[in-house]
């Protein structure tokens, strides 16, 4: 058995990433963002006019921890698109300034073009 298997707060995340196609592992929420990384990644996604679901990873530790080592990724905020990783604050927000984030926003079909 792996040890993905026995991690409760993996299996949350992924069953969140099954639900939604567009999630962001955050420090607060969308509306008040609790980190400086985190709000940056809520108003590129806001600006461009992304559909997403913000989960709050300081209301649970073991969450906090979780996201950390499903994606062996060690800061948070982390942005899924369709399950998939993309990376965190600066990722996005280099893709945002290089002009490659919208692109490949409405190439996954969770922006309109």
């Amino acid at each position: 058995m792996s040890e993905a298997a026995a991690n409760p707060a993996h299996d949350f995340i992924a069953k969140t990433l099954q639900e939604h196609q567009v999630v962001l592992f955050m420090k607060g929420v969308p509306e008040q963002p609790r980190c400086g990384f985190s709000a940056v990644v809520v108003q590129i996604l806001d600006h461009l006019g992304v559909d997403f679901v913000g989960v709050d990873v300081l209301q649970d530790d073991a969450l906090r921890d979780g996201i950390k080592t499903f994606t062996d990724w060690p800061t948070i905020p982390q942005l899924y698109v369709k399950g998939e990783f993309v990376g965190g604050s600066d990722i996005v927000r280099e893709m945002f300034q290089t002009g490659e984030l919208k692109p490949f926003m409405a190439e996954q079909g969770v922006l309109a073009a």
